[in-house]
């Protein structure tokens, strides 16, 4: 019951990292959303909420995970629905970031929850394994759901949806959730909250602005310094404190820094991947926001029947050769998907999607109970919190790195066609800007010549496509080869199999009778 409960409120923030693209097209129209404006009604929730994750990761350890969990659902609630009722882009902007606060207390709280409910190690991989398939889900089923919602109600129902499942949350929390806290807790760490919040934030600001902008903008490049400078002080500051925040001893674990390792380059290939596809769904195959949902839900699918299956195959064979298999299959899927043409079918590419969707769910969850297997249960909101940070940064800089892989090659492709050509600059830079402004720009011309630009349009997308992928597959291949030397077969003491000591048992006599716990 307790696992159901934190797995559907999982199934909100994860939801909301990908419904929301479907609904930016509406946006535009409806409430007349610049493209800067635009980017921040998604920015502004991913920064938040990634910025805030340590900090009330830590919040939940001190004061108790069940009150942080139920507080998160609620600002998340009232925060989709100032969303769905936003009248101008400017208050949609400030909703997002308000779902973003609450989205950084549920996501660790339901992870510590989780670890401390299930104290077993053989029960708690079995239901980290369910609640990866969850997050999983969520990120693939986005598109379908807000596909579906907007072709049956107005825009705000993707986010007025939120409301009634977070407020049913914050009511089976009470009545089944059981609360945890760290008895032992140290006073707060105002001065490291405070760095991490910055340092991540602007760190996660620069990661998102640099594809618009180019990682050589001086505005890029200087907030990259300055959360560079901002994280440096942090950790100084933590070692130096006798109350931190974030306890760095952590990473002199190997199991814990490569997982948590792990975990980024995971989504950064998961997430990258989405953000390349999804696209050339819709511009190159011509699928509507709903079928192209549809489409990428396979990857959910097989992520939600690996997930669990994961933890099984760790505990038999250990968590290295899981996690690298997995990181393996994503590896490869991207590279096989990175050989896409202009001429190729969703046909094509629907078993990679499935060989991508395996090696996320053999990855994640492994990766994930080896985090919270290497901390104390008592900084279970700690760790929780470090594995999410890691989550979202991975992925947003899988969606830069990937995106700006993309713009380049599209951008070097068309530069030389429009080279010649006689336009006003607005609309050569809105085709150079994306290949949906030069499909917009080819259909309002018309004619042979439209037809043109907008093959050459798409070659130019689906080979930039191709680069980004490329980019994807050598990066998660290298981090698996890491992985695979870094990362501890097994925690320290682990048995390949439960060992049951039987009434009879030698070791049960000469301990009088006590069954030894093993760690």
């Amino acid at each position: 019951m307790v696992l159901s409960v934190l797995c559907v409120t999982l199934l909100l923030i994860s939801l909301d990292t990908t419904v929301l693209n479907v609904a930016m097209p509406t946006i535009v129209r409806r409430l007349r959303a610049t493209s800067s404006q635009l980017q921040w009604t998604v920015d502004a929730y991913a920064v938040v909420f990634a910025g805030l994750l340590l900090v009330l990761g830590s919040l939940g350890d001190r004061i108790g995970r069940k009150w942080v969990l139920m507080a998160g659902l609620i600002v998340f609630a009232a925060g989709s629905a100032g969303s769905a009722f936003s009248g101008t882009p400017d208050h949609l902007v400030i909703a997002r970031a308000c779902m973003g606060v609450g989205a950084a207390g549920i996501m660790p709280s339901t992870l510590s929850i989780l670890s401390n409910v299930f104290t077993e190690e053989r029960d708690r991989a079995r239901a980290i394994g369910i609640w990866s398939g969850t997050t999983g889900l969520g990120v693939a089923a986005g598109p379908i759901v807000g596909g579906w919602l907007l072709a049956h109600y107005w825009w705000g129902s993707v986010f007025l949806v939120n409301v009634p499942i977070a407020l049913v949350g914050v009511i089976a929390a009470v009545f089944l959730v059981p609360n945890s806290r760290n008895v032992a807790a140290k006073r707060p760490d105002p001065v490291g909250a405070l760095l991490s919040v910055a340092g991540l934030g602007t760190l996660l600001w620069a990661i998102i602005e640099a594809p618009n902008r180019t990682w050589t903008s001086p505005l890029v490049l200087g907030a990259l310094g300055g959360a560079v400078v901002m994280l440096g002080v942090f950790v100084r500051w933590e070692l130096r404190c006798d109350h931190p925040m974030l306890p760095l001893a952590f990473f002199r674990s190997r199991r814990f820094s490569a997982a948590i390792a792990a975990l980024g380059l995971v989504m950064f290939g998961l997430l990258g991947m989405f953000f390349l596809l999804t696209q050339w769904l819709q511009f190159s195959l011509h699928y509507s926001p709903l079928e192209t949902g549809v489409r990428v839900g396979p990857i959910a699918l097989v992520l939600l029947v690996a997930a669990p299956v994961s933890t099984v195959l760790a505990r038999i064979v250990g968590t290295k050769p899981v996690v690298f298999s997995g990181m393996a299959l994503i590896a490869v899927g991207l590279g096989l998907l990175s050989r896409t043409t202009v001429h190729g079918t969703y046909v094509d590419a629907l078993p990679l999607f499935a060989i991508i969707g395996l090696g996320t769910g053999l990855a994640l969850a492994p990766s994930i109970e080896s985090v919270l297997g290497s901390v104390p249960r008592d900084e279970a909101g700690v760790g929780s919190a470090a594995s999410d940070t890691a989550l979202q940064l991975g992925g947003a800089l899988g969606v830069a790195v990937l995106g700006t892989a993309l713009n380049s090659r599209y951008q070097a492709r068309m530069t030389p066609v429009l080279a010649h050509q006689h336009i006003p600059k607005a609309i050569h830079d809105l085709i150079l800007g994306s290949v949906g402004g030069a499909l917009a720009v080819a259909q309002r011309v018309g004619g042979p010549l439209g037809a043109e630009l907008a093959d050459v349009a798409r070659r130019s997308f689906v080979s930039g496509m191709d680069l980004g992928l490329t980019v994807g597959s050598v990066v998660v291949g290298v981090a698996a080869f890491v992985v695979l030397a870094l990362l501890p077969n097994r925690a320290q003491g682990q048995p390949t199999e439960p060992r049951r000591v039987t009434p009879r048992s030698p070791v049960r006599r000469a301990t009088g009778g006590k069954t030894p716990t093993v760690h």
